[in-house]
């Protein structure tokens, strides 16, 4: 067995735990925040850290109204443009909390008084000492270079940030989902049986929308860095506006299909491909049954799930499909050719 799957498999206690140990923190945080609340968020991180924040930008412009931006750090480190973080939360999220570039920008907006918060794995990392506030993902120790529990932990962890900036969340609701994931890890040998089909994959694209957006883009970067098969990741919206025309008669497409507002411009989009020919594979819930009727195959979780919610227990299947197929390729999931767990860029 991997460590990648032995990692996957931790998912439920590493949320619980991190939950259990981060929410009376985040409550403190939350009675400073809400007395002068930021007019700007901006989030900032690389890999998979970056697709995590993604998932945040979506999730705290819905539930709170303040809007969101992904820094891009080239253009203080390569550029040297002076951008002005007061009145600004400026948040980086690192699994090590040493990626350099992340550092520089924190370390940045500090010095402009700006509220600085830092996510990470790492207690003893240069992040945890950087930012005025840090919350950590208690994943324990990711030897896997491909992450999977640090990509949940710091989902959930976006969660208690937009508790913490207003949103109407309970702690109910979020203790639900570890269960979520303790279920989405039952569908393990049906995947397993499902990933054999597509042994020989070399290309793929992977789709998602709104809350799930964030997820197309890490079960594509799991199938690139596991698999070596070419992954192109798309909002359905965006997906009809020219790469469509890549379809063909049995080429792969995976979809993230909850329920909820995205669902009526999925389902268009799932007829459509279905008169195309093409091989769909669709993550959802029992929340969903139309999904259902659409696919071509199926990985769906035994429980109804709000769709605000998904994003977590919904990346699940995709982490065991990638960890199952790269073995079933030959590949060592753990070590990924030319890559290294700790990337530091400039």
């Amino acid at each position: 067995m991997s460590r990648m799957l032995d990692e996957i498999r931790q998912q439920p206690e590493t949320l619980e735990r991190t939950l259990r140990t981060e929410w009376r923190r985040i409550e403190k945080f939350r009675e400073q925040v809400l007395r002068r609340k930021p007019r700007l968020i901006v989030l900032v991180a690389r890999g998979t850290s970056d697709n995590a924040a993604q998932f945040g930008r979506y999730l705290i412009e819905i539930t709170t109204g303040i809007p969101v931006s992904l820094a891009a750090p080239s253009i203080w480190t390569l550029y040297g443009a002076k951008l002005d973080y007061r009145e600004t939360m400026v948040i980086a999220i690192s699994q090590s909390g040493e990626s350099t570039d992340t550092n520089l920008i924190l370390e940045q907006a500090r010095k402009q008084n700006a509220t600085t918060v830092g996510i990470t794995n790492e207690i003893r990392s240069t992040l945890a000492g950087i930012a005025e506030h840090v919350f950590f993902v208690r994943a324990g120790k990711e030897r896997s270079v491909a992450a999977t529990k640090t990509y949940t932990g710091q989902l959930l962890m976006m969660y208690l940030i937009a508790y913490a900036l207003g949103a109407k969340l309970r702690l109910a609701d979020l203790e639900r989902i570890p269960e979520y994931v303790r279920l989405a890890l039952g569908l393990e040998p049906e995947i397993a049986a499902l990933a054999e089909r597509y042994r020989f994959m070399d290309h793929a694209v992977v789709m998602g929308r709104g809350l799930n957006y964030s997820n197309a883009f890490e079960f594509a970067l799991k199938l690139m860095e596991t698999c070596y098969v070419i992954a192109e990741r798309f909002s359905s919206a965006d997906f009809q506006h020219g790469p469509i025309a890549m379809v063909e008669h049995g080429f792969p497409l995976f979809l993230f299909a909850p329920s909820g507002v995205t669902w009526p411009g999925l389902s268009e989009m799932m007829i459509q491909l279905r008169g195309l020919n093409a091989e769909i594979v669709t993550i959802t819930d029992r929340k969903n049954p139309d999904a259902c009727a659409l696919t071509t195959r199926l990985m769906c979780l035994p429980e109804k799930i709000p769709e605000l919610f998904t994003p977590i227990p919904y990346i699940v299947p995709a982490q065991l499909f990638s960890a199952v197929l790269a073995t079933q390729k030959g590949r060592d999931p753990d070590k990924p050719r030319t890559i290294q767990k700790v990337t530091k860029t400039i």
